[in-house]
């Protein structure tokens, strides 16, 4: 199964994901979440050797100014959560990058909307809540595609991991349940270390 934690501060973080093997490291921008980033931060990551972790710009409609000044630098991946199209998605990825589109599902109809985004590399399935965690609902999970290039997220932890995987999702993407109990935008890093032992124990 494949990790993207998301969420992640430059400084506190990175090291351990990447010691972990974690796959994707997410990190936002996206001024109304608690979990932004200024820009600042982001130059830390160019000291860090990634082996076969990939970073993820998280972002909601960027623009190519943007992506240009931030983006093309410091990120293998980003994250579209807006309301970009599939020609923006290829105007995107020609700029160098490769995509992950999120489909916000609150029915079985909107599963079907991930037909429309064949440019984007990997399509991310999500509840409409974004950073608010609302539970990905068990009957539709058993209904996305399968395969490395559909993704889940939506209140997946340590305590639902195995029921998901049950399910034929082997990609999950994970934020606020590695967080401090009190703290949002804080990770855990005993809750994170926990949860890859527990992903690794299902692979094996």
């Amino acid at each position: 199964m494949k990790i993207k934690i998301c969420g992640l501060h430059p400084a506190r973080d990175v090291q351990l994901c990447i010691d972990l093997k974690v796959d994707f490291l997410g990190f936002v921008f996206y001024e109304k979440s608690p979990r932004h980033l200024n820009l600042k931060d982001i130059q830390k990551l160019k000291n860090f050797v990634k082996y076969k972790s990939s970073f993820v710009a998280v972002t909601v409609n960027p623009d190519n100014q943007f992506i240009k000044d931030t983006v093309l630098e410091n990120f293998e991946y980003i994250q579209l959560h807006g309301d970009e199209t599939n020609e923006r998605i290829k105007e995107i990825k020609s700029m160098g990058l490769k995509i992950l589109k999120t489909i916000k599902v609150k029915s079985e109809t909107d599963i079907e909307n991930y037909k429309k985004y064949n440019n984007a590399d990997i399509i991310l399935f999500d509840t409409p809540g974004m950073e608010k965690s609302i539970k990905f609902p068990e009957y539709l999970i058993s209904k996305l595609p399968k395969g490395d290039k559909f993704a889940l997220a939506g209140s997946i932890s340590l305590n639902n991991i195995e029921s998901i995987s049950n399910l034929g999702v082997n990609f999950c993407d994970l934020s606020s349940s590695l967080e401090l109990d009190k703290q949002i935008g804080y990770k855990d890093h005993q809750k994170i270390k926990k949860f890859v032992k527990k992903v690794n124990e299902l692979k094996n």
